[in-house]
């Protein structure tokens, strides 16, 4: 297996940069080749616009998805997306590392969402979902929060993990992935913010990097989340059958239920 792992934390210190490196290490350990796409260290430009497409299909008007478009077809995207592109291809399982910063993906992360994955090329009307081009890859969320676990429970002060994850899963589904379960690390707090005393965490921590050591062991047998197919909606999108809608509507359901 070839994994990437996709890295958004400008501190390779971090617990992040921690975890980083134990997938590193345990993958290889196992056998398997990685690559390490480091947005922050690589200087990743998360920002679309104009000065990316040098050939451009409408000098005068800046349209994002047609410049997408053109630049895939034409062979001229930028050398950063094309890169990544590249590596991504290779992979058999892509793995995202970051924080959550403002109940989502840092900005870097969701920028190489924004540029790298190019209309037209990876992905169109019909070749997305269970057609997407990414169709028997994997991918999985390794994501850190500041708060304790309890405050992330439906209802809860941190919001519902599910429905904070519920974004970037549903994209990476979009794009033909399969998506497995996250492995969270809840409680990851600094620069001032204490919910365990430095032994105490210091100790949860280094829980949490064995176990996500234990897990990438056995990673490619595992069950991806349950997403809806072309098969399951009608024309207008909607699901011909009530219990095969996916987890936006079953999350509906039950903030209606309440």
């Amino acid at each position: 297996m070839h994994a990437l792992i996709v890295f958004a934390h400008p501190e390779p210190a971090s617990f992040n940069g921690t975890l980083k490196d134990a997938a590193v290490r345990r993958l290889e350990a196992l056998g398997h080749t990685v690559e390490v796409s480091d947005l922050y260290g690589e200087g990743f430009d998360p920002v679309e616009g104009a000065r990316h497409y040098e050939n451009r299909l409408d000098p005068d008007k800046f349209a994002t998805l047609a410049e997408q478009r053109h630049a895939g077809r034409q062979g001229t995207l930028a050398a950063d997306v094309s890169r990544e592109i590249a590596r991504i291809e290779r992979a058999d399982l892509v793995i995202f590392q970051f924080p959550l910063w403002w109940h989502a993906q840092p900005a870097i992360l969701k920028g190489w969402f924004d540029r790298v994955f190019v209309n037209g090329l990876l992905y169109n009307g019909s070749k997305r979902y269970d057609r997407g081009v990414f169709r028997g890859r994997q991918a999985v969320v390794s994501l850190t929060t500041g708060a304790p676990e309890a405050s992330f429970a439906p209802g809860g002060r941190s919001g519902d993990i599910e429905l904070l994850l519920w974004p970037i899963h549903y994209s990476l589904n979009y794009m033909g992935f399969s998506v497995l379960p996250p492995f969270l690390s809840f409680g990851v707090a600094g620069h001032g913010y204490r919910y365990d005393s430095d032994e105490e965490k210091s100790r949860r921590l280094d829980a949490r990097r064995r176990a996500w050591e234990a897990r990438l062991a056995t990673i490619a047998d595992e069950t991806p989340l349950p997403f809806s197919g072309w098969s399951d909606w009608d024309e207008a999108g909607l699901p011909l059958c009530a219990d095969r809608a996916d987890g936006a509507l079953r999350f509906r359901s039950r903030q209606g239920a309440r």
